[in-house]
Parts: C-alpha cells; structure tokens; sequence
C-alpha cells in the first residue's frame, strides 16, 4: 500500500462544521449531501514549514466547483482559512501535512436527491494528518484501467466533486494488478491521467501532458508547466495515445499528495532507463519553490 497509518495521527483534532473534536468522536450527519449522494466538494492541501503552497488557486478551485453545483452559500476564503489555521493549531502542527478540505452542499431535511431539500448549510470539514508524500520517490507502476475518465458532458472534470467512483475502481485494478496506480484514459481511448495524478511524460527532451478535457485542472500541474516555461522546457499539451506513454524517454506524475513522481513501466513496458534528467530536473525545481513559498497557516519554531 502506498499509504500507512502514522501513529502520530492516533488522537487527531479534526473539524467538522466549526467543531474541533478527536477523531473518533467525529460526526456527519446522516442527511447531509456528502453522505446522500457524493454532492461535495474538495481539496488537497499541503503544509510546508508553516505555509500551504498555492492555497489562492486551490480555494479559488474550490469556490469554482462548488458554484458550478449551484451551492447557495459559499464561505470565503477567509472563512475557510481560518478554519484551516484552527484545525492546524488545536493539533500543533506546521510541517510534513496533509490537508483534506471538503465542502458539502449541507443537511437535508430528509432524504433525497434535490438539491432544494438542503435547508441547512454548507458543511465545512478539515481534516488534518501528519503524512509525508505518499509515493516512493524511486518511481511507480502504472497499469492502465478499463474504467475511462467521463467526458465533460456527462461529468465535468472541472468540478473538483466527491464523486469519485471511477477513480476507486480504478486502483482497485491497478491493486490486483500489483501496481502502484492506474493509467485512465478518456472516452476516446486518450490518456487522461491516473485514477489520483496528473501524468505527464517526455520525448526528446520536450514534455507532453494531456489536455484538462477529462482530468481536473491540477494545481501541481499548473505549477510545473510553469516551471517548464521558467526552466527553458519545450512543452505540448494535446491528445496522447498509449503507445506514445510506452515509448516515451521519461514519465512522471504530479499531485499534491505526492509531488512530482517519475514512472519507471507502465503495463509492465519499462519506461527509458528509469527516472530521467528533466524529471529530476523539474523535481528539485518544484520542491526548492514549495519549500520556500506559500499562505503562512501555522507558526514555526
């Protein structure tokens, strides 16, 4: 497994709806959306040395989904950064974190799928863990899943939702496979992205990543296709077949759970020689600017 439970997140603080309570205290109601029907909304955030790399541009992903679902109330980003330092304080922490920030469209009055049956609301939970990246920094494995990313006329990707089904399935292939995670392709058999990453990979020198037709807009994404531009990378955004990720010199994945990753086979076709030079170039460029930028959120020693 990728992930492992840490001890250090036995007694956590977590918020739920403004209440700071130990983790096996928490509750959501029964009713509320999230448990109803997946109608939420999400993101991931990291704490670096007290800051929270890029948390304008994941609240403003944020704030974009939950309108996009026709929230009636949405708090601002004051609001939520505020219950973000709350949650980060009650249990001192200030580096090496991951946060799961969800907003739910809130309570129903009774069960249902109508949106009007939400009288109280939304749901904010914060949920804080002590959590190094998830990924082996030597490389990953991907297969590539039967499960295809929905087109943006069926399920948007662009809303950063709660539903996430196709993404569950997803790994579970990729686990009988024996595989670190699943490759997901869209419903015209392109690459897409992995059932948790953005993916990209490298051909002479120049790096290709999919098109946000039906992957979210990553934040780690955008940020290392910015580095791309600052680093002097050729870059290609376009529409990727399998045999393209088979035969590439390089491939990585990027994420805010894990950073930026390389793949080492994909489909049990090794990918070049293992993790290449613009990968690790990229790497040690995104990790000196998350270690020295970002939102303060915690006060450091």
């Amino acid at each position: 497994m990728l992930q492992q439970f840490d001890e250090r997140n036995r007694d956590l603080i977590v918020n739920v709806a403004g209440r700071l309570v130990h983790r096996d205290q928490a509750g959501v109601s029964p009713f509320d959306s999230v448990v109803q029907g997946g109608d939420a909304v999400w993101e991931g955030l990291r704490v670096h040395g007290g800051r929270i790399f890029r948390l304008d541009e994941h609240l403003a992903r944020l704030r974009r989904s939950a309108h996009a679902l026709g929230f009636p109330v949405i708090p601002s980003d004051a609001e939520l950064t505020a219950e973000i330092r709350r949650t980060l304080a009650a249990n001192a922490m200030t580096d090496g974190v991951h946060v799961r920030l969800t907003l739910t469209r809130g309570v129903k009055i009774t069960s249902g799928m109508d949106p009007r049956l939400n009288q109280s609301g939304p749901t904010v939970i914060v949920v804080a863990e002590h959590k190094p990246p998830v990924y082996d920094e030597s490389g990953i494995t991907l297969v590539t899943s039967s499960v295809r990313r929905s087109a943006p006329d069926s399920l948007d990707p662009k809303i950063h939702h709660n539903n996430l089904l196709t993404s569950i399935l997803a790994k579970i292939e990729a686990n009988v496979a024996g595989a670190d995670d699943a490759v997901m392709l869209d419903d015209r058999g392109f690459l897409a992205e992995t059932n948790a990453t953005n993916l990209f990979f490298v051909v002479s020198g120049v790096v290709r990543t999919p098109t946000t037709r039906a992957c979210p807009e990553g934040i780690t994404r955008a940020t290392v296709l910015e580095l791309c531009a600052s680093e002097g990378v050729p870059v290609e955004i376009g529409d990727w077949s399998l045999t393209e990720l088979y035969t590439a010199d390089e491939a990585f994945v990027t994420g805010t759970m894990g950073g930026l990753v390389p793949v080492v086979q994909v489909d049990g076709r090794d990918i070049g020689n293992g993790a290449g030079p613009v990968t690790f170039r990229l790497r040690d460029a995104y990790a000196a600017l998350t270690a020295g930028s970002g939102t303060p959120v915690a006060a450091t020693p």
